[in-house]
């Protein structure tokens, strides 16, 4: 995680050791925490629980790295080897193999 301290940047990692869980189960995220993330009002987070720690991601990041793990090697399959191969892909596709 990059922070910015007197005009540097550094990558270092952010603690805060001592955070309350409120009432219902909530937390407040800090904003150097937000900013890392990239995370807004409203955004959603990924909890990953691991053993005796629990890895917070913006959930949006998460499914994009869950479906690219998921779809390795899909395209060699069904041999996609260039972006003209995508193309004639979608066309035959929304087009028919006959247009």
């Amino acid at each position: 995680m990059q922070v910015q301290s007197q005009g540097m940047v550094e990558n270092v990692p952010i603690l805060v050791d001592n955070a309350k869980i409120m009432a219902k189960g909530q937390i407040t995220l800090p904003k150097d925490f937000r900013e890392a993330l990239k995370l807004g009002t409203g955004d959603r987070v990924a909890l990953i629980y691991d053993g005796e720690k629990v890895i917070m991601m913006n959930a949006m990041h998460y499914a994009m790295k869950t479906l690219q793990k998921d779809l390795e090697g899909a395209a060699k399959e069904v041999e996609l080897e260039n972006d003209d191969d995508v193309v004639k892909l979608i066309m035959d596709m929304r087009y028919g193999e006959n247009r």
